[in-house]
């Protein structure tokens, strides 16, 4: 268990607020990196009430390595507390703190990458359809929700609950949507011109019956999506929406919201779009991110040939 004074130690506190203000992370980011920093420095204390870390060398870091994989993390999850570990003392280094970086040669064997899971551009057809037999103005609502993710290539946190889409990030008559990412990072999204008539009905017709049902007093809720009972959708509602859908399809695979994002962006490199309009549209800041989508058309390709080639 870490104690109150590891938790407060000053130079985590600076690499945290480094990271918060001058590199941006998210909330749930910044989280992970003290929960991760403060079990180093409960290994490194060894009983004492802080860390000396201009005195803790490669030695200290290689039990360290070890330590955490003998609690049986997942590649995923040891890779993660490696990264934050050599950044945080990157960060010491740059700071004067230390002379020199203990953790430079601190690795772990790279997680592999499981390709995402992605609907067939038929499958997105029979689900975006399930969606509006839905009766009400629910099924206008879930329609228009599930293609307008899928349209744009949003995350769900980007369509619904706090950062979600609010009426006044539409600019229909461009044909663009506003967009808050990770980390809050503001992006223009592109949409066809269907879905952009699907918005503006919905917007202008079925909303507003949404609205209607809503008993809390106080300022309209401006957020794009609403549920039966007039109040922003959440993602947990978002999910039910989905669920719902693809059982309504016969998609008995298991979706989530982010099939949606990955079916996107396979879908447009199967149709040319360059690996960096992708990376645009998809906000990642880095190509590394995006690359992941050309192994899983890669494999769709080979797939494709094994099956049709009669020599194969």
């Amino acid at each position: 268990m870490v104690t109150a004074a590891h938790a407060t130690d000053q130079q985590i506190e600076a690499f945290l607020s480094h990271l918060r203000a001058e590199r941006g992370f998210s909330v749930n980011t910044i989280a992970a990196y003290r929960s991760d920093l403060a079990q180093l420095q409960e290994a490194l204390a060894g009983g004492r009430e802080d860390v000396r870390w201009e005195r803790v060398g490669e030695r200290d870091m290689e039990d360290v390595r070890l330590s955490l994989g003998e609690q049986g993390y997942s590649s995923t999850s040891l890779a993660r507390k490696v990264a934050a570990v050599r950044s945080f003392f990157r960060f010491l280094l740059e700071e004067g703190v230390i002379d020199a970086n203990p953790a430079e040669r601190m690795q772990t064997r790279r997680p592999s990458r499981t390709l995402p899971n992605v609907l067939t551009e038929r499958e997105v057809v029979r689900l975006l359809r399930a969606a509006s037999e839905r009766p009400g103005p629910e099924g206008v609502r879930d329609r228009v929700m599930l293609e307008l993710t899928y349209a744009a290539g949003l995350r769900v946190s980007e369509v619904v609950g706090p950062q979600g889409l609010e009426l006044s990030a539409l600019s229909l008559d461009s044909g663009w949507v506003r967009v808050f990412g990770k980390g809050g990072k503001e992006r223009l999204a592109p949409v066809y011109p269907g879905i952009v008539q699907q918005i503006a009905a919905y917007a202008e017709k079925v909303r507003p019956q949404l609205l209607a049902h809503s008993k809390r007093r106080g300022p309209v809720a401006s957020a794009l999506f609403l549920n039966a009972n007039g109040h922003p959708m959440t993602r947990q509602g978002y999910w039910f929406v989905l669920k719902g859908a693809a059982a309504r399809a016969g998609i008995a695979r298991r979706l989530t919201p982010h099939t949606l994002r990955h079916s996107f962006a396979t879908h447009l490199l199967h149709g040319g779009a360059p690996l960096r309009h992708v990376q645009e549209l998809l906000g990642h800041a880095s190509i590394a991110t995006t690359q992941i989508y050309t192994h899983l058309t890669d494999s769709q390709v080979r797939e494709a040939f094994e099956h049709a080639h009669p020599r194969a």
